[in-house]
């Protein structure tokens, strides 16, 4: 219900730009499309939607463009089929977790 009424709380002001943080986390399957298509309707508006998600199949569902920060580190910037075209035959989940892994080898070098 606070996720509910923080997301109710942020729209009322009609914003330009949304942040929407784990958005979905911890609500029930209806709850959480309503969210989905809530986020859907801010694009579809023109809206600048910021979203933080680690639910990779909302993310392929909801993004236009991707960044992926591990470590405090930018290791990843870009469009989601650039990013889907990293993941041949992976999923992309299986894709998000090597690209951290390469970098976060990369980071302790």
């Amino acid at each position: 219900m606070k996720q509910k009424v923080s997301i109710a709380r942020t729209m009322i002001h009609d914003p330009s730009v949304v942040v929407f943080d784990e958005p979905t986390s911890g609500l029930d399957v209806i709850t959480a499309h309503s969210i989905i298509e809530l986020i859907k309707q801010c694009k579809q508006d023109g809206k600048t939607v910021i979203f933080s998600s680690h639910i990779m199949s909302e993310v392929d569902l909801l993004c236009d463009d991707l960044a992926i920060i591990s470590k405090g580190n930018l290791i990843f910037n870009g469009t989601m089929e650039n990013f889907r075209s990293k993941s041949s035959n992976q999923s992309l989940t299986e894709t998000f977790i090597q690209i951290v892994k390469e970098n976060s080898n990369q980071l302790v070098a």
